[in-house]
């Protein structure tokens, strides 16, 4: 017991010190060689996020022996702790951390280590600016409580400073929990990544990159003795900036984070260091009094425990200019690599950076022999090194000594050096180092992307989590179907010769037949007629064979392997985006200027980019080959035991429930491929079998509200966002409900619906555009439980949605409503608390009386606060902070617009199982609900 005892005395020691070459004198050498020889005792410097050294006999080997036998063990403790082992062998997967469950409905604070991981992982799908705090609320027994802390401890919080008294009984206080957290947040982050498959990873970094966190970039694995470079993890981060060509107009640039070239500044600490390298870093991306936390450090209070199994793990993170002279620090994209720990024990990470960086700054207090040694190894880099000095008091010689001998092998001068003590002006050092970063950035220096710094790792030895076998053989597949891609509409025209003019044709006949059964005339010769143009429309499509694309992108999700598909799936989105024409892109306008400049009510879709080439395509294509051969089999044209298309209903399913949207309206055409979409249905209510309950919640509003923003950080989905970036569709995803809160809930999953960009604001004088919309709304509002209509503003009620509210009401069917206000133009702005209950606005003009004539209401003019508030327990009207807490690109999201979305998830939760909206749905109903409306 006296290890241990040791061990706690010393963490104690070193957090009510700040100087720890005052602590260390302090324990005794005989104490030492018992801590050293467990193996498990790590003296850390409180004061700096990553400031530490280890206690050792002084030799290299010896620490190096003992190395993978300590961390395995804390590796191991740390997986336990947080509940994560059993997922060592089967790794954590997105769809578990997407399931609805009771807790989905929780505003809860952890209560154990095992509740960390989850509680990051829900914080992180609501983009939540506090996903990183580990603080738990922890429930102790009333009788371990200290009586005279009774009083302060109503919250079930321990309260303890290091100043107490420490002479008290070490054993019972170790019993109680203090408020320094069990988990550092840098350790739950890395075990978490360490227990997570590919896509989990990647969904992780692209919401950590939304956070404006520091990304993972080398993640440490001293387990298995390897380290993995997180290229597929990044793969997925879009980043977006303003370019400013020396001379011309500059303008948005869009692009991968892993594709696009920047310089990159490492930063590094050796030994001891009493600068924080983590503060530091966000103080030099930092514009402004207010600094950015991309980097987590101790005075962040979200998690202040020493590392235990983050050592080693290299972070990054970007500069990118916003085209604001008042807030960009630097001109261009700048990339800031940051190593957890010693250079000394984390050689392999240094040699790394060092290969892949412009500069590198080294932090450390004293450079000792064995320091300068490594260094001098370093010899003929194109590196450029910096050191940054908080000398003690005696070493001031030493280092001299040995930064003159590093100076001509490092190629330095004396202007690389810096010292930083307390006395230093925090202002001025900062404005130093970013006037060097920029000088180097100005001059010819090594620009590099993710992609070109993976080369590096492999090199170095490095596993690169993007070379297994699958991931491979997908991009193999994906690069063979885009290498014959030169032009998006070309490749349309020739490659996918069932949609276009064919699809529209056979479309608009079906629309006609539709419209004449159910004006309820009798058969006539002109409904023969439009039968006949149809079967010869859908013969001549079933003429065609699937040319080598199709049948390429086919064999790609049909292989046997669940892991392979998803490759595939991920890297087909990101090739066809990149062989997209390149678009420029002009600083974006909220739909508040463009209603300014248009006097009015704007027809948005008229504004959207032309649809890019995408996955959908190649699904409308497959949707097309099985709509052609069932209408042929239905007429009796074709024998059922020919049909060659049968399966691809469930090949499509499959990548439904892999998380893909699906398009229920076809965004080309902007009608439903009704004969496909009820196969999808069957084959869906086939693999569910049992669990085929569903609640159907759709999301309407003109684009550019935030509507499918607005689904991914409620549900974790994958709706494509961001004006003129995605298909025109409406679209769905199926969002699984846990078994245990099925009963409770009242349903088994939820299918979401995203209008996409069909309902484009088309006034009601605008004829066959505005009825067109109107019925799409129709139809979308009709299939579901609970309907979103997302607005800009409180009177921007699109009249096509308005029209459907009517229609609706005739129907009796009328789910339940939430209409929400986000603000798009004043992101700093405090809005009304999301609780708030506000009396929309009545809505005269044309749009609502052009609307209630069409549908022949009579009594005057009616408004959607008429109908949609009949019923008090359907009054919601919610306002949305903005999206961005500052000036994107550098702006995280606010955390007013992540708690704002959690309580509108749980209002329609509630909603749902309280039974406030209609009936919940099986599958075949369903079914039968689409065919009719």
């Amino acid at each position: 017991m006296a290890v241990p005892s040791l061990r706690l005395e010393v963490e104690l020691l070193v957090k009510g010190r700040s100087d720890l070459g005052e602590v260390a004198p302090e324990i005794k050498a005989s104490e030492r060689r018992t801590a050293v020889a467990i193996g498990d005792l790590e003296w850390r410097d409180m004061d700096a996020d990553d400031c530490e050294f280890c206690c050792g006999n002084g030799t290299n080997e010896a620490q190096d022996s003992d190395f993978p036998a300590v961390e395995r063990s804390r590796l191991q403790e740390m997986l336990s702790l947080l509940g994560l082992e059993t997922y060592q062998a089967q790794k954590l997967s997105l769809p578990d951390s997407l399931q609805i469950s009771s807790e989905s409905m929780k505003n809860w604070a952890p209560q154990a280590p095992k509740d960390l991981p989850w509680n990051f992982l829900r914080k992180l799908q609501a983009l939540n600016a506090e996903a990183r705090n580990t603080t738990m609320v922890l429930d102790v027994p009333p009788d371990a409580r200290p009586a005279e802390k009774e009083s302060q401890m109503e919250e079930e919080i321990i309260y303890w400073d290091a100043a107490d008294d420490i002479s008290a009984d070490i054993y019972s206080f170790s019993e109680l929990p203090t408020p320094d957290t069990p988990v550092n947040p840098l350790d739950l982050l890395c075990a978490l990544l360490l227990s997570s498959d590919s896509f989990l990873q990647q969904e992780i970094v692209q919401k950590m990159s939304l956070c404006q966190f520091a990304l993972p970039l080398v993640l440490p694995d001293s387990e298995n003795h390897y380290h993995t470079f997180l290229l597929w993890a990044l793969r997925g981060v879009v980043r977006t900036w303003w370019a400013q060509p020396p001379r011309g107009v500059g303008s948005l640039r869009e692009d991968s984070a892993v594709l696009s070239r920047a310089p990159a500044f490492a930063f590094v600490r050796m030994e001891v260091s009493s600068n924080s390298k983590s503060q530091l870093l966000n103080a030099v991306l930092s514009a402004g009094h207010r600094p950015r936390d991309c980097f987590w450090h101790r005075d962040l209070n979200v998690g202040t425990n020493p590392r235990e199994i983050a050592d080693g793990l290299v972070e990054v993170s970007w500069f990118l200019p916003s085209g604001r002279e008042d807030l960009d620090v630097f001109p261009e994209p700048m990339a800031f690599l940051n190593l957890r720990g010693d250079i000394g024990s984390h050689w392999l990470q240094f040699k790394l950076l060092t290969e892949v960086s412009s500069a590198v700054f080294i932090l450390t207090d004293n450079i000792s022999k064995k320091e300068y040694k490594l260094l001098s190894s370093m010899k003929g880099s194109a590196t450029k090194y910096y050191f940054i000095l908080s000398p003690y008091r005696g070493k001031r010689n030493t280092n001299l000594r040995f930064l003159n001998r590093l100076i001509p092998v490092l190629k330095m001068d004396h202007s690389h050096v810096l010292v930083k003590v307390s006395s230093t002006d925090s202002v001025g050092f900062v404005r130093r180092v970013r006037s060097i970063v920029a000088h180097v950035a100005r001059s010819p220096c090594r620009r590099l992307s993710v992609e070109e710094m993976a080369h590096a790792a492999r090199r170095l030895g490095l596993r690169v989590d993007e070379d297994c076998e699958e991931c491979q053989r997908a991009k193999d597949r994906m690069e063979r179907i885009t290498r014959k891609i030169k032009d998006s509409d070309a490749y349309r025209r020739d490659e996918l010769r069932l949609q276009g003019e064919p699809w529209r044709k056979a479309a608009q006949v079906e629309k006609e037949l539709c419209q004449a059964q159910w004006a309820g005339d009798p058969p006539d010769k002109g409904r023969a007629e439009l039968r006949h143009r149809l079967l010869e429309l859908r013969a001549q499509q079933n003429g065609h064979e699937p040319t080598w694309g199709v049948q390429e992108f086919v064999a790609g999700i049909s292989g046997p392997s669940l892991g392979e598909k998803q490759y595939f799936l991920r890297w087909m989105e990101w090739g066809l985006a990149r062989v997209a024409p390149p678009r420029p892109r002009q600083p974006p306008e909220t739909i508040v200027t463009l209603r300014a400049k248009h006097c009015g009510v704007v027809d948005l879709s008229e504004l959207l980019w032309p649809e890019p080439l995408g996955v959908e395509d190649f699904l409308r294509e497959m949707a097309q080959f099985y709509e052609a051969e069932s209408c042929l089999v239905e007429a009796g044209r074709l024998p059922a035991g020919q049909r060659r298309f049968a399966h691809f209903p469930g090949l499509a399913l499959e990548l439904l429930l892999l998380g893909l949207p699906l398009e229920l309206i076809d965004g080309s055409t902007l009608s439903t491929p009704l004969r496909w979409v009820t196969g999808l249905l069957k084959e869906l209510h086939i693999r569910l079998e049992r669990r085929s309950r569903l609640v159907v919640l759709s999301v309407l509003g003109v684009p550019g509200t935030g509507k499918s923003t607005l689904l991914n950080t409620m549900f974790g989905l994958r709706f494509a966002t961001g004006q003129g970036c995605g298909p025109r569709g409406a679209f769905m995803q199926l969002v699984t409900v846990a078994e245990s809160f099925s009963p409770d809930l009242g349903c088994d999953h939820i299918l979401v619906i995203d209008s996409g960009g069909l309902i484009g604001g088309a006034l009601a004088t605008a004829g066959e555009r505005f009825e067109l919309e109107a019925s799409l709304a129709t139809l979308l509002m009709g299939l579901s439980n609970v309907t979103v209509v997302s607005l800009a503003e409180t009177r921007d009620v699109p009249p096509a949605i308005l029209h459907a509210f009517l229609r609706l009401e005739k129907t009796g069917h009328m789910p339940n409503y939430q209409f929400v206000y986000q603000n798009l133009h004043d992101v700093c702005a405090p809005g009304p608390r999301p609780r708030d209950r506000r009396q929309l606005p009545d809505l005269p003009g044309d749009a609502s009386r052009a609307a209630a004539q069409m549908e022949k209401q009579g009594g005057g003019i009616r408004t959607l606060a008429d109908l949609a508030f009949c019923d008090p327990e359907k009054q919601h009207v919610w306002h949305i902070p903005g999206l961005w807490h500052g000036v994107p690109p550098m702006a995280a999201v606010s955390l007013g617009y992540s708690e704002a979305i959690f309580e509108l998830k749980r209002c329609l939760l509630e909603n749902i199982r309280n039974g406030l909206s209609n009936q919940n749905k099986n599958i075949q109903q369903l079914i039968e609900l689409v065919r009719r409306l």
